[in-house]
């Protein structure tokens, strides 16, 4: 059983930065690419950062020059850092993960609960 658990929200205020992560545990083969979505009050979740098994990353505009993705792939870890956080990233950041469980020759996408972030003016 593979699971990922998101932590690291919470409330800061305006131009402050926090730093998610994303662990995931159980039996676990290999992970490919993880990405950071967001969901907004009363929007659809969208993409936020992704970083490949080769450490490439890619950001939505929104973000960039703001937000780090980053792997540790020694601890099955993603982190997002964020800083100069504004009003408008307030939302439920979730990882997900596409990993090969122990055993299996499929790669199989996962996600977290979420956690949540709220930006103050």
């Amino acid at each position: 059983q593979v699971q990922l658990v998101e932590s690291g929200g919470g409330l800061v205020q305006s131009g402050g930065s926090l730093r998610l992560s994303c662990v995931a545990s159980g039996t676990i083969f290999s992970i490919k690419t993880v990405a950071w979505y967001c969901r907004a009050p009363g929007k659809q979740r969208e993409l936020v950062a992704s970083i490949s098994s080769d450490g490439s990353t890619s950001y939505a505009d929104s973000v960039k020059g703001r937000f780090t993705i980053s792997r540790d792939n020694a601890e099955n870890t993603v982190y997002l850092q964020m800083n100069s956080l504004k009003p408008e990233d307030t939302a439920v950041y979730y990882c997900n993960a596409a990993i090969v469980p122990s055993g299996k020759a499929v790669v199989y996408g996962y996600w977290g609960q979420g956690t949540q972030v709220t930006v103050s003016s």
